[in-house]
This record gives structure tokens, C-alpha cells and sequence, in this order.
């Protein structure tokens, strides 16, 4: 059956008139029972050789500058679907081989283990030494991960491997992993002085920890707890902060919500006084905790609080000047309908969801705020995933 391909959905698969979506295709080529008859000018030659059975990219076949204007159209077509327009930047994207974590996956062999990736639409393993999203120090660690593997599964199970690079050696959290047996604390505490890894966890809880687990953001530094967020590249975290410092302007009392351990809270902190709100403990107190040891920033308050259930009202933001705003993937919709009603005059909203951003800035403008710009950042090249930030105000 011959099928043209007349778009591309949200998650980069072909849309065909009838029939399910088809994955790496690009619009305007003909298929035939799976075969590409007619291909796309933008269509190019995988730089991974792994493309083909790994799952972790979906958008290798195409060349940057469509990916950037497909990427920049989801956020076009969230916004208009919503009846906004506002001004799009260009997309700012990571470079090769910059992902400081990822979270792998590891199974026992007959002659040890393996690590990788799952396969496209399948859980075979793929082995990836040659990705070209991870960062080189994630891909030198693939002898480790094994012998954590070996440690922590059982003979048929599959374990999550979660790495973040930190600055005194690799961050790692090992997921649904066997129960940790007491004699096994000392030959993991071994392994981790032998690898000069920072830390080592298990299900979430730190067992070996040889330097703490240290990231900076701005002039503080902070030891997040294991398994917290963080921004996927270097590269991101740096253009994200940017835009939320453009978008304060000059505010001197800001407050942060869903501040997680501090990515924009402790830079803005270099200017003005911030409230920040999270809704994990353990993320206020590494933020906390990296405030203090940190000199020449100004007061950081920071307070537990869970904004889904109880958002901030108008008139705890009476003498708020700006809010930085960065929800998880469901967005920020009951927060969004209080500040709506709110005085405060400048909002830096980030997000990695352009439906759920979309539908909370329909509910800014309602309430009197105008979208000013909005700056696509990708920082997982290759994938369907698009994140922003962007600028309101109000007069």
C-alpha cells in the first residue's frame, strides 16, 4: 500500500489519511509497506550507527534546520491552537555528546552484562558506545554500570541506571534494583573509590558517597539529593538562565515557584530577594544548604510547599515584583489561575510542555498579561521533546 506522509504529529511520526502514525518519516515522502519510495530533500544520513535499533532519538533521518522549524512549530501550533501570537526566537539548541545525565539500562548476561538503551518500540537492549547525545564521561562509565548491574539485578530483571555527571565524578542512582544485602555496602563502597565515582544510591537512597555531588548554579553550589532534576546539557541550563534573567529585568523581590534545588532561584538571588517554594523537602534543603555556603548573594526564603494543591493567592504577592515559574510537564494550571489575578508585573515561565504552557498563558492573558516573547530551547537533540521560556507582563 502506497502512502503519503502529509505532516508530522507531536511526537515526530509520519500522519498518513488513514492508518497509524509511521515513525521516522518526513512530510511529503511516499512509503510503501515500510519502504521510502520517494524521499525528502531534508532527509539525510543517520550520524549514529546505532540509529537504526536504538530508541533513544527519533529524528536522526532529518536535517537540523527541519528539526529546529518542526520543533519551533509545536510551540507555534500550541499557541495558535489557544488563539496567541507572539514573537518566536530562534531555536537555540545543544551540541553533540552535551547530555550530563540520562538514565540507562542494565541486564545480566551469561558472561557478565550489558548497558544501553531500550530498542525503538521494544525492550531489547541496545548497547550505545557510540551515542552521540551522551556526554563522553557518561559513555567512558559503561564498564561501571555493568558491574553495578551484575550487583544489582537479579537474573531476569532489568535495572535503571540514572547518571548525572557532577563535578567531583559521576552521580549514579541505581532503580529497581534487588534488596541491598549489609555485607554489600563495603565491596560497593569499594567500587565507588575505585571508579572515583561522587556518589552511588540505590533505589534513591545515597550508600557510598566518596565527594559530594556537586553542581553549580550561579555563584552557589549546591549537592542535590539522588535522582533530582536537573537540566538535561550545560548548554541548556546556561540559555534557560539567561532568558529567566532577561525576563526579572530589574525586580528586587522575586518569587519561585517550583524552584526544585535551585537552577534559577540561587543566580536571581545575585540581585534579589527570593521566596522559593518547592514541593520536596529534600530539594529546599540543597537549596538552602548550597544559600548559605555561598557569599554575596541576598536572602533566599525557602519554604515546602505543594503548589498543585495549594497554589500561591493575589495577595501573597502583593510586594512581589516578578515570579519565576517552571512546572513540571502538567503545567501550572491552578497557580496560573491565581496569578492571573495578581499585581505582579514581569513572570519568566519556563516549560517542557508546549500544550500545557500554551493552555496556562491563555490563562495569563486573560487576566491582563501580555506574552511578549517566547524562546525555544532543545536541549534533547534528535527526540520530539521541545522546551521554552518565555516573557510576561502586565501593565
Amino acid at each position: 500500500m502506497t502512502q503519503t506522509i502529509l505532516r508530522l504529529n507531536h511526537k515526530g511520526e509520519g500522519v498518513v489519511e488513514t492508518g497509524a502514525p509511521i515513525p521516522r518519516v518526513l512530510p511529503d515522502e511516499v512509503v510503501e509497506d515500510g519502504r521510502i519510495v520517494t524521499p525528502s530533500t531534508d532527509r539525510v544520513a543517520a550520524p549514529c550507527r546505532h540509529y537504526k535499533s536504538c530508541g533513544g532519538c527519533a529524528m536522526q533521518h532529518a536535517n537540523d534546520d527541519f528539526v529546529a522549524d518542526w520543533k519551533t512549530d509545536v510551540i507555534r501550533l500550541g499557541l495558535s491552537a489557544r488563539g496567541i501570537e507572539t514573537d518566536i526566537r530562534p531555536i537555540l539548541t545543544s551540541p553533540t555528546q552535551s547530555r550530563r545525565r540520562a538514565t540507562l539500562h542494565g541486564r545480566r548476561t551469561k558472561k557478565g552484562a550489558m548497558v544501553g538503551f531500550f530498542g525503538r518500540g521494544s525492550d531489547a537492549l541496545i548497547e550505545v558506545t557510540d551515542c552521540k547525545l551522551l556526554d563522553p564521561a557518561l559513555i567512558a562509565a559503561f564498564p561501571v554500570l555493568e558491574e553495578l548491574t551484575i550487583a544489582a539485578a537479579s537474573r531476569k530483571s532489568t535495572v535503571g541506571l540514572a547518571v548525572t555527571l557532577s563535578e567531583n565524578g559521576l552521580d549514579i542512582d541505581i532503580k529497581d534494583a534487588k534488596e541491598l544485602q549489609p555485607q554489600s555496602i563495603l565491596e560497593l563502597s569499594a567500587l565507588v573509590e575505585r571508579h572515583k565515582l561522587a556518589r552511588l544510591s540505590w533505589d534513591g537512597e545515597a550508600v557510598a558517597t566518596r565527594e559530594p555531588a556537586i553542581q553549580t548554579f550561579g555563584a552557589a553550589k549546591i549537592s542535590p539529593p539522588p535522582g533530582a532534576f536537573l537540566q538535561a546539557t550545560a548548554h541548556g541550563q546556561t540559555v534557560l538562565g539567561d532568558c529567566v534573567t532577561e525576563a526579572l529585568g530589574d525586580a528586587k523581590q522575586v518569587v519561585d515557584m517550583f524552584a526544585g534545588c535551585g537552577t534559577f532561584t540561587l543566580p536571581a538571588a545575585e540581585k534579589a530577594e527570593i521566596w522559593a517554594l518547592e514541593g520536596e523537602e529534600s530539594l529546599i534543603a540543597a537549596m538552602d544548604a548550597g544559600w548559605r555556603m555561598a557569599t554575596g548573594l541576598k536572602k533566599v526564603t525557602s519554604e515546602t510547599r505543594d503548589l498543585f494543591r495549594r497554589p500561591l493567592l493575589p495577595q501573597e504577592l502583593r510586594k512581589t515584583d516578578a515570579v519565576i515559574i517552571d512546572p513540571p510537564r502538567a503545567g501550572a494550571e491552578a497557580q496560573s489561575i491565581e496569578l492571573a489575578q495578581s499585581n505582579v508585573k514581569r513572570i519568566a515561565a519556563v516549560s517542557c510542555n508546549p500544550i500545557t504552557f500554551a493552555r496556562d498563558a491563555e490563562i495569563l492573558i486573560k487576566g491582563g498579561y501580555k506574552l511578549d516573547w517566547v524562546q525555544p530551547v532543545d536541549q534533547f537533540r534528535w527526540s520530539s521533546h521541545v522546551e521554552l521560556a518565555a516573557q510576561f507582563t502586565k501593565a
